[in-house]
């Protein structure tokens, strides 16, 4: 099953515990976001900690609600443009509003999660695998109908080789 509208934005309503998610590309090519990127190419910043828009006030409403979301980026340096807007424009505001974000670098490394695709979890119960084209565009969301646990694995693998976002970008 395709997910979109408002099936989609129920899954970030209605899980109880934990809705996580596996990034593994250098770009995400969303529709709503250039013009916020061509202006970060051109200099423009914003302070992380006035964003107050409908995703950053969900992380905080869930947050104090115990429900979290998390994510796990895997990158490689140097990071692409778009890697360093999202660290600014988005992941430093999100870490504020409460998402437990990490950062698995496979620059030195062997990808522990190659050839696995990005995905949402939710509860350990529900994945939706997120389908892009190799420049970042998405295709589709799709339910994903068989066993959920090799997708728990995955997770566990990325949080255990993964670092907290803050402390990455310390070292920026």
């Amino acid at each position: 099953m395709l997910l979109a509208g408002e099936e989609w934005a129920a899954r970030f309503e209605g899980f109880q515990r934990e809705a996580w998610r596996l990034e593994t590309l250098p770009q995400y090519l969303m529709p709503q976001e250039a013009e916020e990127y061509e202006e970060f190419r051109a200099g423009a910043r914003i302070d992380p900690a006035t964003v107050s828009d409908e995703y950053t006030e969900r992380l905080r409403r869930q947050a104090a609600q115990g429900r979290i979301q998390g994510r796990v980026h895997i990158v490689s340096r140097p990071l692409s443009d778009y890697l360093r807007f999202e660290f600014h424009h988005y992941y430093k505001a999100h870490a504020l509003a409460g998402e437990q974000i990490r950062i698995l670098d496979i620059t030195d490394r062997p990808n522990p999660l190659d050839g696995v695709q990005d995905y949402w979890m939710f509860d350990h119960a529900e994945v939706v695998l997120m389908n892009y084209h190799p420049d970042g565009r998405q295709i589709s969301r799709e339910v994903f109908d068989s066993d959920v646990a090799p997708f728990v694995e995955y997770q566990r693998i990325a949080i255990s080789e993964s670092v907290p976002f803050e402390e990455y970008v310390k070292g920026l």
